[in-house]
C-alpha cells in the first residue's frame, strides 16, 4: 500500500519539476457508459491516482507551488446520503481532508467559481490534454474567462505544458512500495498461469482457461484482469491481440495465454505457450526453443546503463539465425536482419514500460537517443514467432504455431530480477507441471 507520506513526496517532486508562477490541473477520468444506463467498472486516471490515491470519479486535483494558503488542492463530489444509497461511499471534501492529506478541498459543483481565480496571475499551465474532451473544453474556457477578464499588467495563462511528460519521468523509477505491489501482482499472476497449465485439456474453450486464471486473480485479492486476457489456441495464437477466446481446444495445437492481474493499482503482464495435449511436437519445440533463447539473451542485456533497444536486437539476432537455422529464412543473417525480413515471423518490439499502466508511461529516447537503463525501473520483455495458416512461405508443418514468452523484469543495481518467475517456461518444466 502507498502511504500518505510517499503520495506528498511524489507531489513534492512534480511541483519542483514546474515553473513558477504555474499551476497543475489533473482530472480524474470520465466515468464510461456500457449501455443505456450501466457504466464500466470504473478506473481511474492513473496520474491522478499516482498523485494522491484518490480513486472516485469526477474529481480535479490542483497543485500550486509555493502557495501560502496550501499548494495540493481536490474538487470531489458531495457526500449525498441518497446517492450513496445507490451507488455506494464517498469520500467527501471534509473526510478527503483528513484521510488524503489535502490542503484544500471543495465540492466539484463549486469548480467554476473557484478555479478560475485560481488560474489568475498564473503563466503556465500543466495539463495533459486529450484524455477527456469535455474538461479540456471547460479548462480552456476558464482560461479564456481570466485572460478576457484580466487588468493591468497583471500575468494571465499564455502556455499549455504537458504533463504527461513530467509525470511519466517521476513513474518509471519506482519506489520500494511500488514493486512491493508489482512482486504481489507478478506472483498472483504466476499462479494463475500454472493453474491455467493444470487445468488445460482438450475440449475445453477458450474462455475457460480465461475462466481459470480470472478466478485465481480474484481469489487471490486481485481487483481483476490488468487488461483483456488473450487466450489464443491454434492458430488464434498468431494474432497478436486475440480476445474473442472463444474457440475449442484441439489436441496437437499450442495455447497461447497472455493475461496478468492488477493488484492496488499496479499491473503484471505475462506470457506463456504450452502444448493443450501437454507435449509439444518436434515442430513446436523448435519454433519454442528459438523464443526461449531469444528472452533469454534479451533479458541477459538489462543491466543500469544499457540502452533500450540492446535487448530488441538481442532478440532480432537469435530469432533470425533460429529461422535461418530452420530453413524458414533464407540468407545471410546479417542480411536478413538488415532487410527486417524477420518481420514475417516476429512484427513487434521485445518490450515495454510496466507499473500503474501494462504499457505504461515513459520516454523510450532521450533527445532522439535510447533512454538507458536506471535502478528501479520496470518492463516486460516478450519475443515471439508467429507462423500463421495463411503463410504460403513456409511448409505446411510450421503451420498454426504461435509462441511468445513473456517475463516482468525489475532493474536492478547489479544487472536484473524476474519477477515473474513463478511459471515455468523451460519445456520440460511446463510439459512436467501440466502432467
Amino acid at each position: 500500500m502507498i502511504s500518505k507520506t510517499e503520495y506528498a513526496a511524489r507531489r513534492k517532486d512534480l511541483m519542483s519539476m514546474m515553473e513558477e508562477n504555474s499551476i497543475a490541473v489533473i482530472a480524474s477520468s470520465p466515468e464510461k457508459v456500457r449501455s443505456k444506463d450501466t457504466l464500466y467498472p470504473y478506473k481511474q486516471s492513473t496520474n491522478l491516482s499516482y498523485l494522491c490515491g484518490f480513486s472516485e470519479p469526477s474529481a480535479v486535483i490542483v497543485l500550486l507551488p509555493k502557495r501560502t494558503q496550501g499548494e495540493f488542492i481536490l474538487f470531489c463530489r458531495d457526500k449525498d446520503p441518497l446517492r450513496e444509497t445507490w451507488d455506494g461511499h464517498r469520500l467527501g471534501p471534509l473526510e478527503a481532508k483528513n484521510t488524503l492529506g489535502v490542503e484544500d478541498a471543495f465540492p466539484i459543483d463549486d469548480i467554476e467559481d473557484i478555479l478560475p481565480g485560481l488560474l489568475e496571475d498564473k503563466s503556465r499551465v500543466y495539463y495533459s490534454a486529450g484524455k477527456d474532451k469535455a474538461f479540456d473544453s471547460r479548462l480552456m474556457h476558464w482560461v479564456d474567462e481570466v485572460r478576457n477578464n484580466r487588468s493591468g499588467e497583471g500575468r494571465f495563462p499564455c502556455e499549455f505544458v504537458d504533463l504527461d511528460h513530467l509525470l511519466g519521468e517521476l513513474r518509471l523509477i519506482k519506489s520500494a512500495s511500488e514493486i512491493k505491489l508489482m512482486r504481489k501482482a507478478a506472483d498472483i499472476s504466476a499462479q494463475a498461469h500454472c493453474r491455467a497449465m493444470k487445468s488445460c485439456r482438450v475440449g475445453l474453450k477458450e474462455y475457460q482457461l480465461q475462466a481459470e486464471i480470472e478466478h485465481e486473480f480474484m481469489s487471490s485479492g486481485a481487483n481483476g484482469p490488468a487488461y483483456t486476457s488473450i487466450v489464443g489456441s491454434g492458430n488464434n495464437a498468431c494474432v497478436l491481440h486475440y480476445i474473442e477466446n472463444q474457440a475449442t481446444l484441439k489436441s496437437g495445437d499450442l495455447v497461447l495465454i497472455d493475461a496478468g492481474c492488477e493488484y492496488q493499482n499496479y499491473a503484471a503482464d505475462i506470457t506463456r505457450t504450452f502444448p493443450i495435449n501437454g507435449k509439444f511436437s518436434a515442430a513446436q519445440a523448435a519454433i519454442y526453443d528459438i523464443v526461449l533463447a531469444a528472452q533469454e539473451a534479451a533479458i541477459n542485456t538489462i543491466a543500469p546503463g544499457v540502452n533500450f533497444n540492446q535487448a530488441n536486437q538481442a532478440a532480432i539476432a537469435v530469432i533470425t539465425q533460429g529461422l535461418v537455422d530452420l530453413g524458414i529464412l533464407n540468407g545471410e543473417v546479417e542480411t536478413l536482419i538488415a532487410s527486417g525480413a524477420y518481420r514475417d515471423f516476429y512484427m513487434h518490439s521485445v518490450s515495454h514500460w510496466l507499473g500503474m499502466d501494462v504499457h505504461d508511461v515513459g520516454d523510450y529516447k532521450v533527445d532522439n537517443h535510447w533512454r538507458v537503463y536506471e535502478t528501479g525501473m520496470l518492463l516486460t520483455i516478450e519475443p515471439g514467432i508467429y507462423i500463421s495458416s495463411n503463410n504460403s512461405k513456409v511448409e505446411k508443418k510450421w503451420h498454426g504455431i504461435g509462441v511468445r514468452i513473456e517475463d516482468d523484469i525489475l532493474v536492478t543495481k547489479t544487472g536484473y530480477e524476474i519477477l515473474t518467475a513463478g511459471v515455468p517456461k523451460q519445456r520440460d518444466q511446463i510439459e512436467s507441471l501440466m502432467a
